[in-house]
């Protein structure tokens, strides 16, 4: 099977794209390059030939020969959705749908999306399915939200999409993201001995390793198609919910020296608690290996073995938003996230 793995150069797609070539895939990738600056230790010995492309220049040339497309190169994440949103509506909404349709036009068989948890919103204690209905906060959110509605109606008898409702990703990665949770509260252990939260820490998030997520999308490649046909998969293990408060003091278990604080609530009402059941029962394969205690023990012996520096943890490659902001201000590229 021959796969076109968009966003092949960011932190899921570096792992993505080695997993599936060690498992014999015939593997293209394809990225703009944003986040090139980023790259933390030597963590994959294959690598696929990728075209450095924008997503809103793919055209159907690009899609020739492929059997199946992981769509993973959208902008990343809610801060980062918010420093334009109409950008955000363009690549992440426009260019996905766009995107899609070449896609089934072209003859691509199966359309594997990168979708989020963070499409639940706002919440109860009560555990979010895939027939609860949405509540997205953010742009980022909306755009998930949006694009599993469009993609869907573009189902039939030769195009199966399938939509991976990931919980907030953690792990390592060589192309490592230091702001996403888990890995942020391990950096801060590490790099400063503190971790003072300006929240309550009492919003529930679904976390998910890498790794589980990049099992859950070649688990999507390769099972019967009846199986995935237009269907919604949350991506995790039900048990690995947690409240913020709980990551933090799982990540001081692991780092002693680290102190813990808390605030008061910073007026982030979301909080999504998430089922996990459809996708261990429905999807074949697929079954979540790791913890949140797993994972901030991976990131500690990482950090010890690379000798990682306060300046490492802050460097603006291993955060959205730095990055971009940066790449804007030295005018590498222009207000709409275009290379000069």
């Amino acid at each position: 099977m021959k796969v076109l793995v968009t966003g092949t150069d960011g932190y899921i797609g570096v792992m993505l794209a080695h997993q599936l070539l060690s498992r014999g895939y015939d593997v293209v990738g394809m990225d703009t390059g944003f986040y090139r600056a980023g790259w933390l230790y030597a963590g994959v010995d294959r690598s696929p030939a990728w075209i450095r492309k924008d997503m809103r220049h793919i055209s159907k040339d690009d899609l020739k020969g492929i059997d199946a497309v992981v769509h993973l190169a959208e902008l990343s994440n809610d801060p980062l959705g918010q420093l334009n949103p109409e950008i955000t509506f363009e690549i992440n909404h426009k260019g996905s749908v766009s995107l899609a349709k070449m896609c089934k036009d072209v003859g691509v068989s199966r359309f594997v999306y990168s979708s989020s948890c963070s499409v639940y919103g706002l919440g109860s204690d009560d555990y979010r399915t895939e027939e609860s209905e949405t509540d997205p906060q953010t742009a980022y959110a909306k755009c998930k939200v949006l694009v599993e509605r469009d993609v869907s109606l573009l189902a039939d008898d030769n195009f199966s999409p399938i939509f991976l409702r990931n919980g907030t990703a953690y792990g390592p990665s060589p192309r490592m993201r230091f702001d996403i949770v888990l890995n942020n509260l391990t950096g801060l252990a590490w790099a400063t001995k503190k971790i003072a939260m300006t929240s309550d820490g009492t919003p529930w998030r679904p976390l998910v390793h890498v790794l589980d997520i990049c099992e859950a999308m070649i688990c999507s490649l390769e099972a019967p198609r009846e199986t995935i046909h237009n269907q919604i998969f949350n991506v995790g293990d039900t048990n690995e919910n947690y409240r913020i408060r709980e990551i933090a003091l799982i990540v001081k278990d692991v780092f002693p020296d680290c102190e813990v604080t808390f605030g008061a609530s910073d007026g982030d009402d979301r909080s999504y608690r998430v089922s996990f059941e459809k996708i261990s029962k429905q999807l074949p394969g697929f079954e979540c290996k790791h913890t949140v205690k797993l994972g901030a023990e991976q990131l500690r012996i990482l950090f010890e073995s690379i000798d990682m520096t306060p300046d490492d943890f802050a460097f603006r490659g291993y955060t959205r938003l730095k990055q971009l902001q940066y790449l804007i201000r030295t005018q590498q590229i222009d207000a709409n996230l275009f290379w000069n």
